[in-house]
């Protein structure tokens, strides 16, 4: 126990059992319970990012603006980082390390914790999820990785991170845009209102025309909606008139054979009879005996 107390920092463990892990009181933690011979300055060149950081880009401004803190009044919060076999990966505090580069420095006041890949990842995820403005599709990639590597269900998800289960349902349904739509999101040119409403749609052509189309023409979602409605409808009726001839064929075969109504519908045979003396010389046809 003294061990993980150690490993971790006091109370941390409960943090992680938790249903909802809160960044803010997790660091907090740390920082309450951390002695100040364990604050030690790490050369920034040692330092790697959390291999879970879901974020690719950061904002340049933001970064500036604390590198120029940083400049006048040094780094005010240490880094955590877990030891790794070269140097260390950062626990939290990355946007901090950047900004340390911006500003010229070489070393990084930093808390060394031993977490397991399953925390590292809880906390690269959580980081941005709950600090930072992810796009949709960055937030969605970092769910769905959430739910595959730490097997959560979506109930458990949305407890985990504090939203909705319906956000977070709508949020993982963008994942099945085409990839040109979605790099349309994470731009900036669809809103999230339209790429919920395209979202919804099967045909992956169909929703890269109807893509351009809102950019072109500054499509409303109320009016793209109408549009999908339409669209939906079209495809199951095509998929419902597919299903309905597909077997028509044999639907004729039976005609012939057994000189009377056949229908084929729902994966069920229907054959039709007007009386008894009709049912036995179907039966009769069809060779089953009593």
């Amino acid at each position: 126990m003294e061990t993980k107390k150690k490993a971790l920092g006091i109370g941390l463990e409960q943090l992680f059992n938790a249903e909802n892990l809160d960044l803010e009181n997790f660091e907090k933690k740390i920082y309450e319970t951390v002695d100040k011979e364990e604050i030690i300055e790490i050369n920034i060149n040692e330092l790697r990012p959390n291999p879970y950081q879901p974020r690719k880009t950061f904002n340049d401004e933001s970064l500036k603006d604390l590198a120029d803190s940083i400049r006048q009044h040094g780094v005010f919060q240490p880094i955590i980082v877990k030891k790794s076999i070269k140097g260390y990966e950062i626990i939290a505090g990355e946007r901090r390390v950047r900004a340390s580069k911006l500003a010229g420095l070489e070393k990084i006041p930093a808390i060394i914790r031993n977490l397991n890949d399953e925390q590292m990842m809880e906390i690269g995820l959580l980081e941005n999820l709950q600090r930072e403005n992810l796009s949709v599709i960055e937030e969605a990639m970092a769910y769905k990785a959430m739910i595959e590597k730490l097997s959560l269900t979506q109930e458990q998800l949305s407890l985990k991170v504090g939203k909705s289960r319906s956000h977070i349902t709508n949020i993982l349904g963008l994942l099945r845009l085409p990839e040109e739509v979605q790099k349309m999101v994470t731009n900036n040119e669809l809103s999230m209102g339209h790429a919920r409403v395209l979202s919804k749609l099967e045909d992956n052509q169909k929703i890269i025309e109807m893509a351009h189309e809102i950019v072109d023409k500054k499509i409303s979602v109320r009016e793209i909606e109408q549009e999908s409605e339409i669209e939906n409808k079209k495809v199951k009726m095509e998929r419902h008139r597919k299903q309905n001839n597909e077997y028509k064929y044999v639907e004729e075969m039976l005609i012939e054979k057994l000189d009377t109504k056949v229908k084929i519908k729902d994966k069920k045979i229907e054959i039709s009879f007007n009386n008894t003396a009709d049912l036995n010389r179907i039966l009769e046809v069809l060779n089953i005996k009593d």
